[in-house]
């Protein structure tokens, strides 16, 4: 499966997640775990995140790209109460411009470097494939949460 048809794959496997009840929303996958609303929103988050860093290494390589603290995001950015139809267009239209930029750019991107600030040197390639790795891994916590009992 190439990079476009995984980023189509979980695209649509989240989009579904954003139209859950409001007792499905409230489900987490274990003791101390984000619920599926926050999920949802620290999904969004990253593929914002994942937007920029793209945008910033195609247009000026070489950058060290600073990690940022998604515990802190989720409370200053209040996921509890911020609208998940709001979450859902940007995620989807962040999703989108990922996807516009790896149809252009995956296969020269393992050229294009940048460094991480916690992970050290990364190619845009690795931030491609990362935008589904990082995207299925929350999509599995959602199903656990809806599958096991709610916390």
């Amino acid at each position: 499966m190439d990079i476009i048809e995984q980023l189509e794959r979980t695209k649509a496997e989240t989009l579904k997640y954003f139209d859950l009840t409001d007792a499905d929303l409230l489900k987490t996958y274990g003791p101390g775990k984000w619920s599926v609303r926050y999920l949802l929103h620290h999904l969004t988050d990253s593929e914002t995140v994942f937007y920029y860093r793209i945008r910033r290494v195609l247009s000026e390589p070489k950058q060290v790209i600073w990690v940022y603290d998604q515990d802190a995001w989720a409370k200053a950015l209040d996921y509890s109460t911020t609208p998940l139809a709001l979450a859902k267009s940007i995620y989807a239209s962040s999703r989108g411009g990922n996807m516009h930029y790896a149809r252009l750019h995956y296969e020269r991107s393992h050229e294009l470097t940048f460094v991480h600030s916690e992970t050290g040197l990364r190619t845009l390639k690795d931030e491609f494939d990362k935008i589904v790795s990082h995207n299925q891994h929350h999509v599995d916590d959602i199903n656990k949460a809806l599958q096991g009992p709610s916390s």
